[in-house]
């Protein structure tokens, strides 16, 4: 039984993975109205008569967030049943669930009753949130934390402060990624890094602004990144989950921005701006684990410090025993 949830568990990981590029796809190829204002059928039918590639696009991506919404479902009632023992499985089945939820009911009121740029910009960072759950979930079932030793991870307010203000910055920075395709901004600055590269301009109009914002935030995470990866190596390369975490995190935050630019110098590759998509899911799975960890801090030093006092009990009892000897 905990072989098929394990497959199962990779199985809805990467069917999440493919929403989140799905949807990409829709609002990269302006797909969105490819079934008209009909929702979740597409023209009212089950098989319109006049098919466009808009309409594959769209309905093919509705098709398969139901799918996955039903497999999001099953397994997290099936690790609520199996590993329900573990503190955070029940919070974790419930969050991947309701926001995967949330966000097929954002996409069906876009569709219905439309939505503005800054209302559906949020769309990717719910998804996000879904998918980041169901990963956890993922790693909870594999019980990765016993192969990396994470029982014994103990975080300083330093490293917390790094983690947990990261994680809510990332969301500042995908929201303007997807601000940016959803308001058609992606090729208003035709040069990278600044909008034009033989001087300093500041933008001129909302468009060049939320291009050149995004691109800012993009910037300022990944100099966060490197410098939290830099103290990962001088003062945690004992707690190796916590240091291969953040050199993971940084190569894909590195991957984001390169493919970032490329989106650019290739005006609007559908492959890298997908893989531009991929790199930052991945990097907030990375976040969310480390997030997890951090979480689990307190109650690691709690029994650190309860087994070093039992520890040192023992020590007392035996000298006792000697002395008196």
């Amino acid at each position: 039984m905990q072989k098929r949830l394990k497959w199962f568990a990779v199985l809805t990981t990467l069917g999440m993975l493919l929403i989140l590029l799905g949807g990409a796809l829709v609002t990269k190829t302006d797909s969105g109205m490819g079934c008209g204002r009909s929702w979740p059928l597409c023209e009212g039918q089950l098989i319109p008569k006049v098919i466009t590639s808009e309409l594959l696009i769209e309905f093919a991506h509705r098709i398969v967030s139901g799918v996955v919404g039903l497999m999001v479902l099953i397994l997290s009632i099936w690790s609520w049943r199996k590993i329900g023992d573990i503190r955070e499985t029940k919070f974790l089945s419930a969050l991947s669930f309701c926001f995967l939820l949330l966000q097929g009911l954002i996409g069906a009121a876009a569709v219905k009753w439309g939505q503005s740029d800054f209302v559906l910009a949020a769309h990717f960072g719910i998804s996000l949130i879904s998918f980041a759950a169901v990963f956890l979930l993922t790693l909870l079932i594999f019980e990765v934390d016993k192969k990396f030793e994470a029982d014994k991870l103990i975080v300083d307010k330093r490293m917390k402060f790094h983690i947990v203000g990261l994680i809510s910055y990332c969301f500042f920075v995908v929201y303007t990624g997807a601000l940016v395709r959803h308001t058609e901004s992606s090729l208003v600055c035709k040069d990278w890094p600044l909008c034009v590269n033989n001087g300093f301009v500041l933008p001129s109009n909302m468009y060049e602004w939320v291009q050149m914002g995004h691109r800012a935030a993009a910037g300022l995470i990944f100099i966060w990144v490197l410098y939290i990866t830099v103290l990962a190596y001088r003062r945690y390369r004992q707690q190796k989950v916590l240091y291969w975490g953040w050199l993971y995190a940084l190569i894909l935050v590195f991957l984001q921005v390169v493919a970032g630019a490329f989106i650019i110098y290739s005006r609007l590759n559908l492959i890298i701006a997908l893989s531009h998509a991929l790199f930052i899911a991945c990097f907030f799975g990375v976040l969310s684990y480390l997030l997890l960890l951090t979480s689990r801090s307190k109650k690691n030093e709690l029994a650190l410090i309860q087994t070093t006092h039992m520890k040192n009990k023992d020590e007392d009892i035996s000298s006792s025993s000697v002395t008196i000897h």
